[in-house]
């Protein structure tokens, strides 16, 4: 089991990202979901078109359907979170998360109406909310402190090349008249089982971390041995820790950052009032992604040397920029020139946040740590989603953007205030000066 867990004391703490590989546990999660993502981005950037113009939804009618989803998928994440530490295993829910998402998202192929097209996008969101906070305590659990940003990186990195691949297809498949775009979601579901069969045959779980690697911000916390001098294993070393007041400051500072946040529909939309043709929506959001995706990688290992805070600060800074952008654009170009700035954002802030979270959570709170964050992350995208709509409808999309930059603004100087520059049990900062 040496491939699928890694613990924080011994020589493998010593090693840096670059010189250990990663366990296997990190790279098949990367692959399941590099999968995933192909076939959610096979059709997701068509998506607003197709509601807007072929079902008629307005634009709070778009950010209630993706609010909506995106919310019930956050309601399950803290439940699901917390069983995974509680039961001791995280795989099942990983599992079957990953299946209900396969199956549903085909079914958006037979959709007649918005009310359908919001049923099969909240039973997608159902499984996502089911597997998140157990998957991400599952990546936090299979590698050292001195990796973490590293392990994370990657499988947004991983996520995110799928989201390249996967426009690449639907713009190839539609200009070439391979097939029509609802034949396009029944295409998903190739990848998405092949997710599904991979997690099962290669993801492995064994024995939890025996070091507590607890990211504090003064002492670090006191590691109990048996009777035979050996180490009490993280998973039944106090369950009902506390995360702490450093941990909960930073989920109010994220909350309030994804106030802002609204559905990238919307991104999406004010690119087609730009001038960017439908046929190369498909391309622009494949660029994007590839910004993502080359950005992840690169910004998850530089917050293990750098440290959080200065990532996710930088990151917050760009989508602020993006977004005045986009208040302002008048020109295509414009819309080009902000999507591939607007993937620097992704990369220098999504693994770090999720890195940071696993810093500042005892590990046999990690589950419930990651169900916190990702529940408040899903919660605050129903009002921003919906809030950014009817802004848009009411005012324009140019008050719609600056309302969502000020938002960032205001978050970017409470994260510097208010969340420290924690330090691990090996007394390493990870947060940042």
């Amino acid at each position: 089991m040496a491939d699928v867990n890694a613990t924080d004391t011994g020589a493998g703490a010593k090693r840096t990202a670059t010189q250990a590989p990663l366990p296997r546990n990190v790279k098949i999660l990367a692959a399941v979901s590099f999968l995933t993502d192909v076939a959610s981005e096979l059709v997701y950037p068509l998506l607003p078109l197709f509601l807007t113009t072929t079902l008629g939804v307005s634009a709070a009618g778009l950010g209630v359907i993706e609010g909506f989803a995106e919310s019930v998928s956050s309601l399950l994440r803290l439940p699901a979170g917390w069983w995974s530490d509680r039961s001791g295993r995280r795989k099942p829910l990983v599992v079957v998360g990953y299946t209900i998402a396969a199956l549903a998202r085909p079914l958006i192929g037979l959709a007649q109406s918005a009310g359908q097209v919001l049923a099969i996008r909240m039973s997608d969101r159902f499984g996502k909310g089911i597997r998140t906070a157990p998957r991400d305590a599952l990546i936090a659990d299979s590698v050292p402190v001195e990796q973490r940003g590293y392990a994370y990186g990657v499988h947004r990195g991983s996520d995110n090349l799928g989201a390249v691949f996967g426009p690449l297809i639907a713009w190839a498949a539609l200009t070439y008249q391979w097939a029509d775009l609802r034949t396009l979601f029944y295409w998903t579901a190739l990848p998405g089982l092949l997710s599904v069969i991979f997690l099962i045959i290669f993801v492995r779980e064994g024995p939890r971390p025996l070091a507590a690697p607890r990211v504090v911000a003064a002492a670090s916390v006191k590691q109990e041995t048996d009777v035979d001098g050996l180490p009490v294993p993280a998973l039944h070393h106090e369950p009902d820790q506390p995360l702490g007041s450093a941990f909960w400051r930073m989920l109010a500072v994220i909350f309030l950052f994804t106030l802002s946040l609204s559905t990238d529909a919307f991104l999406l939309l004010r690119a087609s009032q730009l001038g960017v043709p439908q046929a190369m929506i498909p391309i622009l959001w494949a660029a994007l992604h590839v910004v993502k995706s080359s950005s992840s990688f690169v910004g998850g290992a530089m917050s293990d040397r750098f440290g959080r805070r200065p990532l996710i600060l930088a990151g917050w800074g760009i989508y602020g920029f993006v977004y005045l952008g986009f208040a302002v654009a008048s020109a295509e170009w414009h819309a080009w020139a902000l999507f591939v700035v607007y993937g620097l954002y992704f990369g220098f802030s999504e693994g770090t946040e999720k890195a940071l979270v696993a810093d500042l959570a005892p590990p046999a709170r990690r589950g419930a740590a990651f169900g916190w964050f990702n529940a408040a992350v899903g919660i605050a995208a129903l009002p921003a989603s919906i809030l950014f709509g009817v802004v848009w409808d009411a005012y324009g999309a140019e008050v719609a953007f600056t309302m969502a930059a000020g938002i960032a603004a205001l978050s970017s100087v409470l994260f510097a205030v208010l969340v420290p520059a924690a330090r691990n049990g090996n007394g390493q900062s990870n947060a940042g000066a």
